[in-house]
C-alpha cells in the first residue's frame, strides 16, 4: 500500500483522509505562573526565534520551580541542542541520551530532564558550571548554553 501525505490530505490506496496541520494549542499555565513575568520573557524569546518551544514556556517554569533550576537553564538547553524544538525528535527537546531518548510529549521530556537534572547522582548538587560540563564536556557547549541564559534574562 502507497501512502502519501500532500497538503494535509493522507491518501492510502483509494481513501483520502484529511491530517491536521494546525499548530498544538498552548496549555494553559499553572495558576501560579499565570501572572509571573518570566512566563512572557520565555514566551517572547522563544517566539521571536519562532520556536516550537514557545507553547512549553508555562511547562518549562514548573519544571525548574520545581526542581529548584534556574529557570532559564532548561529553556536554553532546549535552545542549543535543538533550537527550541525546530529539529527535535521524539519530543526530545534536550538532545537527551544523545538524542535517542522518546518522551510521550514535550511536557514530559521538560519535566523528566528538569528532575534528572536536579536529583540524579550525576548532577545534584552541582554549580552550573558543572552540570553543563557533565551534560556535554566541550567548554564551548557550556558558554553557548550560558549565553542563551543571558539573551532569555540577565543573572538574577
Amino acid at each position: 500500500m502507497m501512502k502519501l501525505i500532500t497538503s494535509g490530505v493522507f491518501v492510502a490506496g483509494m481513501a483520502a483522509v484529511p491530517v491536521a496541520l494546525s499548530p498544538h494549542p498552548v496549555p494553559v499555565p499553572a495558576p501560579e505562573h499565570r501572572s509571573d513575568p518570566r512566563l512572557e520573557t520565555l514566551r517572547t524569546f522563544f517566539h521571536l526565534a519562532e520556536c516550537p518551544a514557545e507553547r512549553y514556556a508555562a511547562a518549562f517554569l514548573e519544571a525548574a520551580d520545581h526542581n529548584e533550576l534556574d529557570w532559564r537553564l532548561l529553556p536554553s538547553l532546549s535552545f542549543v541542542e535543538s533550537t527550541g524544538g525546530k529539529f527535535a525528535r521524539d519530543n526530545n527537546l534536550f538532545g537527551w541520551d544523545s538524542g535517542r531518548a522518546h518522551f510521550p510529549s514535550a511536557e514530559e521530556g521538560i519535566h523528566t530532564v528538569g528532575y534528572r537534572l536536579s536529583h540524579s547522582d550525576l548532577y545534584k548538587d552541582k554549580e552550573l558550571d558543572e552540570i553543563l560540563s557533565t551534560y556535554n564536556p566541550d567548554v564551548e557547549y557550556g558558554r553557548r548554553v550560558k549565553s542563551v541564559m543571558r539573551r532569555i534574562a540577565p543573572s538574577e
